[in-house]
């Protein structure tokens, strides 16, 4: 369940950190009631960015795919190994 917290929070930097790295998902910061920022640790950070970059690649690969840009996998080995000399 994501945690929410006011704003006014912010000022307990090492609950809000030691937070952050116990809940390994975004909290949400909220001023007013109304959402206004998120935090996160620096390794849910990078997974969210490593996560991004995998559905960006699928994503693109999916295109290529229904475009018509594939090669058939023995004909792409045989140009790997032609290429590198194996």
């Amino acid at each position: 369940m994501p945690q929410i917290i006011p704003i006014r929070d912010l000022k307990k930097t090492s609950e809000l950190s030691e937070m952050c790295r116990k809940a390994k998902e975004p909290v949400f910061i909220t001023k007013n009631g109304y959402g206004d920022m998120v935090i996160m640790s620096m390794e849910t950070y990078e997974k969210t960015m490593l996560m991004n970059d995998i559905y960006r690649k699928i994503d693109a690969a999916e295109q290529s795919i229904t475009k018509g840009e594939v090669m058939d996998g023995f004909e792409s080995l045989r140009n790997t190994r032609e290429k590198y000399g194996l």
